[in-house]
């Protein structure tokens, strides 16, 4: 049996742009792509924290050390510049390996620089 499983996540960034214009995506701060182990072009979601909207997109490297959270195309309709985001990863994993997997948790500031890379959820009872 595979099971869906939380590869990374990167928890309360800010959005930074929303851009009607562009094609489609999410542009994210190539560091922080790195940190939470997101390749260009994957699949990730988006949850936003201000309104519950929640999205499916790809993302795209934005420039290293920018901060950059954009949110574009027909999905900068669900967001606004100021909104906060969990932008998620997942891979499929079989059995033995979904057992012994640790997610990669990046937490960052209001500027969407890193604060702590963990495997423990913060704030769980």
């Amino acid at each position: 049996m595979q099971r869906v499983m939380l590869k990374s996540k990167i928890h309360r960034a800010t959005v930074t742009d929303a851009n009607i214009g562009y094609e489609g995506s999410v542009a994210i701060d190539e560091s922080l792509m790195e940190a939470a182990g997101i390749y260009e072009f994957e699949q990730v979601q988006i949850y936003n924290i201000n309104n519950g909207n929640r999205l499916t997109t790809y993302a795209i490297k934005g420039r290293r050390g920018s901060g950059a959270v954009s949110i574009n195309g027909a999905a900068a309709h669900l967001a606004k510049k100021g909104d906060l985001v969990i932008i998620a990863s997942y891979s499929v994993l079989e059995e033995a390996e979904a057992r012994a997997h640790t997610p990669v948790l990046v937490y960052v500031d209001a500027k969407n620089t890193v604060k702590k890379i963990s495997a423990e959820l913060a704030g769980c009872v």
